[in-house]
């Protein structure tokens, strides 16, 4: 059995993992709407599978001037096919299928991982407040 083979093999078993979807984009600008609105435009990067994973069971408290907020650190699993990202994309999860809290959340890349023999794509991510 080849690396190759082994490797593929535990991509696939990873993407049935991926219960949740969610779409990907990123900010490429403004414009100016009516009333003189500003609004950020985006581009959809991807839309399909994901899970989230929490990677500790604890938050870690966070002081930010006079504001208090717990930060948990989050990993957005996606396909291995899902390429290009950056830090400052924008995940927003689109269903889940066993978390009803999930949807609607908004995250922001922090983290990228690379690695020659990944599973999954794994990104580490914030939510936006």
């Amino acid at each position: 059995m080849s690396a190759a083979s082994v490797l593929a093999r535990g991509r696939r078993a990873a993407e049935r993992l991926m219960v949740d979807t969610c779409t990907i984009r990123r900010r490429t600008g403004e414009t100016t709407g009516p009333g003189g609105v500003v609004e950020a435009t985006y581009d959809v990067l991807y839309t399909g599978p994901c899970r989230v994973q929490q990677q500790a069971p604890s938050a870690s408290p966070q002081d930010a001037g006079e504001d208090y907020a717990l930060m948990l650190a989050l990993t957005v699993q996606l396909p291995m096919s899902v390429t290009g990202l950056r830090t400052e994309d924008e995940i927003t999860i689109d269903t889940s299928a066993h978390d009803p809290d999930l949807p609607g959340r908004v995250f922001v890349v922090k983290d990228l991982a690379h690695k020659s023999h990944a599973t999954a794509r794994r990104v580490g991510v914030v939510e936006r407040s």
